[in-house]
């Protein structure tokens, strides 16, 4: 799947079921765990768990130096590959405020059942756990990475009005 099919099928597709309700950290690195549940190309009325964690630096709207990075999203297909995947966010002016994500799956698993149930099962084990830190989000199996980065961008946006507030308020007390 070439990269623009591959984007406009995660766009379509990916449902962002339960946000992070914790922000993120405005001047340091956030570790952004989350479940992504696909529906299996495998064995149909399954579906793919993945469980892991997002590692996102510095995710401010202050840009740090370094070049983009996308490790761990598991890009095998040389024609959507990391350094085609930022070119072509990049083009379509699609910004990652920190351009360094450092991915870690910690564990594939299937649930037996139905994208539905699976949400309704991880849904209610997050809320039970009071896990505020955790995201909930579903996506096409073959383009997995996107959902999740799509995932990791809507946590930046939300966060953008508390970044402002936090860097104006260092900024007063560095004035003082």
């Amino acid at each position: 799947m070439d990269s623009i099919n591959a984007w406009e099928k995660a766009l379509r597709e990916t449902d962002i079921i339960r946000t992070r309700i914790s922000g993120l950290s405005t001047f340091s690195e956030t570790h952004v765990p989350y479940i992504l549940l696909s529906p299996s190309q495998i064995n149909e009325g399954d579906t793919v768990v993945r469980a892991g964690e997002v590692l996102v630096h510095r995710p401010s709207l202050i840009l740090p130096p370094n070049i983009p990075q996308l490790e761990g999203f598991s890009f095998e297909d040389d024609s959507f590959n990391e350094d085609s995947m930022i070119n072509f966010l990049m083009i379509r002016g699609v910004s990652l405020p920190s351009m360094k994500y450092d991915n870690k799956v910690y564990s594939l698993n299937v649930f037996e059942g139905k994208m539905d149930d699976a949400i309704g099962f991880y849904g209610n084990r997050l809320q039970r756990e009071e896990d505020t830190k955790s995201g909930l989000l579903s996506g096409p199996d073959e383009v997995w990475q996107l959902s999740l980065l799509i995932f990791i961008c809507s946590q930046i946006a939300k966060n953008s009005s508390v970044d402002i507030r936090r860097l104006l308020e260092e900024y007063r007390k560095k004035e003082n």
